[in-house]
């Protein structure tokens, strides 16, 4: 009897690992993937070795927006992932004046951005960027601190990964869409 109930608990205990990598793993490769914040370009609001889930779904069915932030491939190198924030939508045009952002927006309206979870505003640069058909132009919160689109360019749509969905660790900064901002689009 006792080798009769060790193939039954190996046999459940083998259903059970299936029946759990059928589910996780279709969620892990399409809906949701974890990433470790690395750097202090997003301090003050996502710090270094903070534990996040990044929404890969919704990006399937809406357009990534202005104040979005995502995780992506970096364009010059697609084996390393950053995370950034939206500043820049296909078409318009971001205008840096001493450390304060606005947009040309397609139609031609300018919108002034309303960044009040920037600390550092800016390292003295003031440039136009032109943000081309399928890009986005990101750039971190920690301003100075941060290597983003007014170095090294835009973003392609095909290199973003998803959102940022859910800070996990630590524990007590624990919440959902952290980060996420109501910008004028």
């Amino acid at each position: 009897m006792p080798e009769e109930k060790s193939e039954n608990f190996f046999t459940e205990l083998l259903k059970f690992a299936l029946v759990a990598l059928v589910i996780v793993l279709p969620i892990r490769l399409f809906v949701a993937q974890p990433f470790i914040v690395s750097g202090a370009s997003m301090v003050p609001t996502f710090e270094d070795a903070q534990y996040l889930i990044i929404d890969e779904a919704t990006y399937h069915f809406e357009q990534p927006k202005r104040g979005d932030v995502i995780v992506f491939r970096y364009p010059k190198d697609p084996t390393q992932f950053f995370i950034k924030r939206i500043i820049g939508l296909p078409g318009e045009t971001v205008h840096v004046l001493n450390g304060t952002v606005s947009v040309s927006k397609v139609d031609g309206s300018t919108v002034q951005l309303d960044e009040s979870y920037v600390v550092n505003q800016g390292d003295g640069s003031n440039k136009d960027y032109s943000v081309g058909t399928s890009n986005y132009f990101v750039m971190g919160d920690n301003r100075p601190e941060s290597s983003d689109s007014r170095s090294w360019g835009t973003v392609p749509r095909e290199n973003i990964v998803g959102r940022v969905f859910l800070r996990l660790l630590p524990v007590q900064t624990a919440n959902i869409f952290p980060g996420s901002i109501a910008e004028p689009q």
